[in-house]
């Protein structure tokens, strides 16, 4: 009977161990969907600015294209066009800066859905489990009540005796 409680209670301890394991994995999968979601925010916003420089570049480029025409017939305007071109520089910089943070974000967007499946497939994994063990549970459960019950009554013929 002994045999029996310490079986029910490490199939009980088994089962709060498999909860506190899909508890936590839980708590890690929310964490990884938060963080997926700051990346898409900060993804979109990278997406904006880059749109936005690759218009100021074209807009730029333009104003540029127009002055050297003017500097061709002003020599006066050497000077803007130097500095425009200097702006197109500073702003191809930035568009390949804003690039190249793109596809970090992407990357590690990426990896996060990659984590987030991981833990999701590890949660269920967990979910499962914990029923297999809990149907164990209830299966010794309703043996040791069996078993008990023909115990009462075993004892209680001996003591008629």
């Amino acid at each position: 009977m002994d045999k029996l409680r310490e079986k029910i209670n490490a199939a009980r301890a088994e089962t709060d161990e498999a909860v506190s394991r899909a508890e936590a994995a839980e708590a890690k999968l929310k964490e990884l969907e938060h963080q997926m979601s700051v990346k898409e925010q900060e993804y979109e916003s990278l997406s904006r600015k880059h749109e936005a420089s690759e218009s100021r570049l074209e807009e730029i480029e333009e104003e540029m294209k127009d002055l050297r025409i003017k500097a061709d017939d002003e020599t006066g305007q050497k000077g803007e066009v130097e500095q425009l071109s200097r702006k197109i520089e500073l702003l191809e910089e930035e568009l390949e800066t804003n690039d190249k943070l793109l596809r970090d974000t992407t990357e590690k967007m990426r990896q996060t859905d990659v984590k987030a499946e991981h833990f999701e497939r590890r949660v269920q994994s967990l979910e499962h489990e914990r029923d297999d063990l809990e149907q164990k549970l209830e299966g010794m459960t309703d043996k040791y009540a069996k078993i008990k019950a023909e115990l009462d009554e075993v004892h209680q013929a001996l003591e008629d005796l």
